[in-house]
Formats: structure tokens, sequence, C-alpha cells
């Protein structure tokens, strides 16, 4: 069997930077790692609407610095600046549980970045595929669409890949559409990728969005 390994953790070190950039001693490392996750999830939750793509985390000594790639940074800003710091109060109440109350000394810097071309991110395109189907659209007419939508952005090749239930089918199987050229296999090429789980009537069908596009698309 081949060798299943995620194209974007492959990846990393190579040209891809770490998403958490900061480092600790063993008595820290578990509650750090822990915080991030539970970062992570809430703010992908929270700011779904927002069209939210990645969150990076850089540690300094009394701060953290929290970078937010999102499509839509209005909705994130709120009025007058709102939203960032009920997302702040909402950070630390996460690390505030983690740690037991000792996030005195604790700043929260969150920052947003505005996505170039939404149409380019994998996490996007495989969230709107995922919401077509929940919504018992045709597979085929959605991947369609997809696939179209990204080349005319300017994508130099895209394959998405269904596995599970497929338009309720009473066995599992997987279907692979692709256009253009996707060189998963060389580490130089700026390849994006994205999984996510839809929940349908049958079952969960797993949805795997790959993109290849030049290195000043991100």
């Amino acid at each position: 069997m081949g060798q299943k390994v995620n194209p974007t953790g492959f990846r990393v070190g190579t040209y891809k930077p770490w998403k958490s950039r900061w480092f600790a001693d063993d008595k820290k490392y578990e509650d750090y790692l822990i915080e991030d996750i539970k970062i992570r999830d809430f703010l992908k939750e929270k700011l779904k609407i927002a069209g939210i793509t990645k969150v990076e985390i850089e540690r300094l000594p009394k701060s953290i610095v929290i970078i937010m790639t999102v499509s839509r940074p209005g909705v994130v800003i709120g009025r007058g600046g709102s939203g960032i710091e009920q997302i702040k109060e909402d950070i630390l109440g996460i690390i505030k549980k983690i740690r037991g109350g000792d996030v005195d000394n604790v700043q929260i810097d969150p920052r947003v970045v505005e996505l170039k071309n939404p149409e380019l991110s994998a996490k996007l395109v495989a969230d709107r595929i995922v919401n077509n189907l929940e919504r018992r659209m045709p597979h085929r007419r959605v991947i369609t669409r997809a696939i179209d939508r990204v080349m005319q952005s300017g994508a130099k090749g895209v394959k998405i890949i269904l596995s599970g239930r497929i338009a309720g089918a009473d066995i599992a199987r997987k279907e692979k559409y692709h256009q253009g050229s996707i060189p998963i296999q060389t580490l130089r090429k700026n390849v994006d990728y994205a999984q996510v789980p839809a929940l349908l009537k049958r079952g969960y069908v797993g949805v795997k969005v790959f993109i290849h596009k030049d290195y000043e698309e991100e």
C-alpha cells in the first residue's frame, strides 16, 4: 500500500512555515500545545462566516500574537474594533481554563490578514463543497462548478476527491476529479490542501481538495 502523508505537513520546513512558532520547556509544552488546539478550534468555529483559512500563533515572553487569515476581514474586526476586543476576551478565557487562572501577565495581540484570492484557498473551496453537499445538491454538479471557479481564478491545477457513501449509495466508494497539473510528489511546488467531512443523510463523505498555484498566490 502507498504511504498516506498530509501534503501540508509533508512540506513544512521545506518551504511552508510552521503555523505555531514558539519554544517551551517540558513543563509548559503540554499547556501551550493544548492552548493552540483550543484557540484554533474556537476561532475556526466563531469566524466561519468570515471565511477563515489559517490561524498562526507566535508566543513571546509575555504576549501571544495570533494572525488570522480571512476572506472577509470586516466581519472579524467589527464596528470600531469591537470584534477584535471580543476575540481577545474569549481567548483569555480559554487560556484561563487551561492554566487555572494564571493569565495576569498574558497579553493577546490578534491580527487580521486579508486573503487575496478566496477561490484559490483549498479550505474555502472544500467548505463550499461540503455546504452544497449537505444541502443535497448533486455532487457532480457541485464538483464541476468548484473546479471551473478555481481554474478561472488562475490555478495551475485542481484535484477533488470524494470518499464515502456518495449520493446515498449502499457501498462506500471513492471518486476523483481533476483538471490541470497537481504535482503532489514535488516538495517545491505550491500545493494547497484541505480535508473537510460532510455529514449527509446516509453518513459522512470526506472531501479532499488540492490546488496547485503560484508562490505569490497565498
